[in-house]
Formats: C-alpha cells, sequence, structure tokens
C-alpha cells in the first residue's frame, strides 16, 4: 500500500511540474460555447477528474468484493454450524455398549 502511495506521489509531481512548464492559453470548445483556459489548469484539473473517477470506480469495487467475502462468511459459518450439528448427532447416535450395561445395572439395582 506504501509502495501504491509512492508511486502516486511521483506520478503527481511528474504532473505538477509539466502543467507548470505548459503555461500558455488554450481554447477549450463546451457543448455551448468556447472558453480560453490557461493550459496548466487544463492539465491539472484533468489529472484530478481522472484520479477521482479512478478513486471511484476502485471504491464501487472494494465495496462489491467487501459484500461478497461477508456473504461468502455467511455461507461457510452455515456449514460449519451443519457439519457439527451432523457430528453431534452421529456421536448421539453411537453409544458406547459398555455404557449402556452400566446404565442397566443401575436400573436393575433401583
Amino acid at each position: 500500500m506504501q509502495l501504491y502511495l509512492l508511486f502516486g506521489f511521483i506520478f503527481a509531481l511528474i504532473i505538477a511540474t509539466f502543467a507548470v512548464i505548459n503555461v500558455g492559453d488554450v481554447e477549450i470548445n463546451y457543448l455551448f460555447g468556447t472558453a480560453n483556459w490557461p493550459l496548466v489548469l487544463v492539465i491539472l484539473g484533468s489529472a484530478v477528474i481522472g484520479g477521482l473517477s479512478v478513486g471511484l470506480f476502485g471504491l464501487i469495487k472494494v465495496i462489491q468484493l467487501q459484500r461478497q467475502v461477508k456473504k461468502l462468511h455467511q455461507i461457510h459459518n452455515e456449514k460449519e454450524t451443519w457439519k457439527e450439528e451432523k457430528q453431534r448427532e452421529t456421536d448421539s447416535e453411537t453409544v458406547d455398549p459398555s455404557n449402556e450395561m452400566l446404565h442397566e445395572k443401575v436400573e436393575e439395582s433401583k
């Protein structure tokens, strides 16, 4: 995670340096008109919008994966509970014959 953060800072530094070098005005065409903007703002704005969109899509994917992990943990816990119940059933069905004899002797003595 720290490596990604380091690469992100280096990339941001490269973009900022590139933006500061290009300080001329450029004409931006919108659907409803045109405007003159400094190229530095266009470069930095594009980088920020790109970073935010990538971050948003990454966040959506992380949330989806967390939901999937939660669902899989729930399924796993249900299967473990089912296995434990089955094990208890088989343990209770298998009775030790020596224990039966002890119970019979106790009942006879009463």
